[in-house]
């Protein structure tokens, strides 16, 4: 049991349930290994392209505990340690969670205490029409992003992935199980991704970010984070 900075306490693994909408977008190879942490390789889509997620959650239940459900917005890496061998299916990959804006302070402290996700309080608006989900973020009074994305087709999928973080200096694991309706989308233009103004958005539009998608995607799932485990020691 983790008891929380804001007296929240939380059984590990946590369970949720959330409704994600997502976009997997090509990206500087050279920019996305930079920003990296040098046990982690970013995962390859052309000889000199790598990948971004940007992807907009809304929670429905976190776990046992009395946090309330929350919005959140994730931008990740699809990455892998250096030392493994290739992959060949990138909606399998884990990737690098590089920045995590969500509603709450509690959520910000579920995050950052118990698995060094590098969450900020913000403003996060989503809209949904139809089968398109716009969500708008805002940080600190100024604008991150506005991504819209059309839900694909969903399927009833069970599988298992892992989110990668930094805490304390060291890199973690964290897996991922999901269990509910997940679609994946190839090669797809029905979305958009409009960066503003706040310094973490400038540092994503020095990534080349194309124009479009590798993937489009959505879930409607259970979706249990584990405890983090140090790479390298498992």
């Amino acid at each position: 049991m983790e008891t929380l900075s804001t007296g929240h306490r939380v059984e590990l693994p946590l369970s949720t349930t959330a409704r994600a909408r997502g976009v997997v977008l090509p990206a500087s190879r050279s920019g996305v290994r930079s920003i990296l942490p040098e046990s982690l390789r970013p995962v390859r889509v052309t000889p000199t392209r790598a990948a971004v997620t940007f992807l907009s959650v809304a929670y429905d239940r976190i776990g046992g505990s009395d946090i309330d459900p929350y919005d959140e917005f994730g931008v990740l890496f699809p990455a892998v340690p250096a030392d493994a061998p290739p992959v060949s299916a990138i909606r399998r990959v884990g990737g690098y969670v590089d920045f995590l804006p969500v509603t709450t302070e509690p959520a910000r402290a579920l995050g950052v205490e118990v698995w060094g996700y590098p969450k900020a309080v913000a403003d996060i608006t989503h809209r949904e029409r139809g089968a398109t989900r716009h969500t708008t973020v805002t940080v600190d009074g100024e604008r991150f992003v506005d991504c819209a994305v059309d839900r694909p087709p969903t399927v009833e999928t069970r599988l298992s992935t892992a989110s990668y973080t930094t805490m304390d200096g060291r890199l973690l694991r964290e897996r991922l199980t999901v269990d509910g309706r997940v679609g994946a989308w190839p090669a797809s233009g029905a979305f958009s991704v409009t960066l503003g103004d706040h310094p973490r958005a400038d540092r994503l539009r020095r990534l080349d970010v194309g124009d479009r998608a590798i993937l489009r995607v959505a879930a409607d799932v259970e979706f249990t984070i584990h405890a983090g485990r140090r790479v390298g020691s498992e």
